[in-house]
């Protein structure tokens, strides 16, 4: 063999040699990093063993799907250099001290809770304080239930054309549809006439518009600003599209506001023989508005960084009188709050019920607390029920779901497969005195990773009002039986299975 051809082949076979050591030795780093990371803040079990297998498993794509997704908390540097939270709670709070007219805080409707007569009520509130003590429970607040779009974008529409000051709009989900533009021109014309307009989408939630380029033609309005809400900045070392504001809040003047889970689509409405989405939302009168203009303009600051006396001012926060008998408390969760707090809240709540607990989710997909605390309460004789979509849109979800179905209706709790139209509301009825409502699904992604909008209303009058839609939802459904649920073909019980494992990263 030519001696040129034979140092060509060592040359070739070195160059190999050093591409095969020097990837090794880097997704040899890149596993010891995730690893590291994934142990520095203790966390579900499984979900960080599953991170693990995955980094290890699957070289480079492995260290990029952990980046994406399996990075469930706020970056410290990240909260360092905004201190959202921290900041506007301080501001907030120097300025209910004040002397001055404005008064940030309406601290005079707060219950007071060894004041109140049932013990259920009481208790699930003070456990709720020592998890969430800047958002007590407030007196004095009408809340109406709103079924899908149908009932709720017209009552949105008329607060919004009727808005004088300002009006704050945030959605996981602006469509690209007459429903998304329909919105959109709305706020345009009450911006053109002078009001201050400020809209937040979820970047993840909102792609299609987004990336369609819905909001560009509405960018450049006097007195209309449009914010996408988004943690994955590659050029600031941010790659947590894990991480989405779930909310779905309307604050109008301060005085009116709308929450609940109807996103912004056509999906939600009833139109051309198609059935809007099974959603609940809810309009809100009272100092609970004043709750979620505050969870508002905090996305907003840690979005936008914009000037907290432009934010907390008096505007924003007119004074509230009582308008009704409802007592209500925001849970705002999120990376940014207290761990797993909205799932503590739910967990709290289940394990007190002493008589019935209804259950309205799309994906039921919770933590291992959540089900062994609805299994104990089923045990126990508490009417446990349970209504999921008969049809999941997200299939790899219901599958999951159907793999815990064995456990609970083994235990005695009842579970319900609503019939279509899909149904995306989320809602937990306790005792007939409390209701857990808002945009959080019982799903690990809503209790760890989301960042959602929870009402905890205690009020009778209320929460059977809501109640007595969640048996609507029932009297739609199939109830399932134990006995023929054991039947089901060994083939659908190995799917469900294989989706179970995902559970940690649902």
């Amino acid at each position: 063999m030519p001696l040129n051809i034979r140092r060509m082949e060592q040359n070739g076979f070195g160059i190999i040699t050093y591409w095969v050591v020097f990837s090794t030795a880097l997704h040899i780093m890149a596993f010891i990093a995730v690893v590291l990371h994934a142990l520095h803040r203790r966390r579900n079990a499984s979900a960080t063993i599953l991170w693990i297998f995955v980094a290890w498993s699957f070289p480079g794509i492995g260290v990029l799907l952990y980046l994406s997704f399996g990075i469930d908390r706020v970056p410290n540097k990240g909260l360092k250099n905004k201190a959202a939270n921290q900041l506007m709670m301080k501001q907030r709070n120097e300025r209910h001290q004040d002397n001055s007219a404005f008064i940030a805080w309406h601290y005079d409707y707060r219950t007071d809770l060894a004041a109140i007569e049932n013990d259920f009520i009481r208790q699930v509130n003070r456990s709720i304080d020592g998890l969430n003590p800047e958002h007590p429970l407030l007196d004095g607040n009408q809340i109406e239930p709103l079924l899908c779009g149908d009932q709720a974008y017209p009552l949105m529409m008329q607060a919004i054309r009727s808005a004088t000051d300002h009006i704050h709009l945030q959605s996981f989900i602006i469509a690209r549809d007459e429903t998304g533009v329909e919105f959109l021109d709305a706020l345009k014309a009450k911006a053109e006439e002078g009001v201050k307009v400020r809209l937040m989408f979820d970047t993840f939630g909102s792609t299609h518009a987004y990336l369609g380029g819905m909001f560009r033609k509405y960018r450049n309005i006097p007195n209309l600003e449009i914010q996408g809400w988004s943690q994955a900045n590659p050029l600031k070392r941010q790659f947590q599209i894990n991480l989405r504001n779930h909310r779905k809040n309307l604050i109008v003047d301060g005085k009116t506001a709308f929450f609940g889970g109807v996103n912004i689509s056509n999906e939600n409405i009833t139109s051309g023989g198609h059935n809007a989405i099974r959603d609940y939302h809810f309009k809100v009168e009272g100092p609970l508005v004043h709750e979620l203009q505050y969870s508002f303009l905090r996305d907003w600051f840690f979005m936008t960084e914009e000037p907290l006396d432009s934010l907390l001012r008096p505007e924003h926060f007119p004074e509230t009188n009582p308008v009704g008998p409802t007592m209500a408390r925001i849970i705002d969760s999120g990376p940014s709050a207290p761990p797993e707090m909205v799932g503590e809240a739910f967990f709290n709540t289940i394990v007190m019920a002493q008589s019935q607990i209804h259950i309205v989710t799309p994906y039921f997909v919770p933590t291992n607390d959540i089900i062994k605390a609805l299994r104990s309460a089923a045990r126990r004789g508490v009417d446990v029920r349970i209504i999921v979509p008969e049809k999941n849109n997200h299939r790899y979800s219901g599958m999951a779901t159907k793999a815990l179905y064995e456990e609970l209706l083994d235990a005695g709790a009842r579970i319900f497969h609503r019939k279509p139209p899909f149904i995306h509301a989320k809602a937990m009825v306790v005792d007939d005195t409390i209701a857990l409502v808002g945009s959080a699904n019982l799903d690990v992604r809503s209790l760890e990773l989301n960042y959602e909008t929870t009402v905890l209303i205690s009020d009778e009058t209320a929460v059977n009002k809501l109640k007595l839609i969640v048996h609507e939802d029932m009297e739609q459904s199939t109830e399932l039986n134990l006995n023929d649920w054991l039947q089901r073909p060994a083939i659908q019980k190995l799917g469900e299975n294989l989706c179970s494992l995902m559970t940690p990263v649902l």
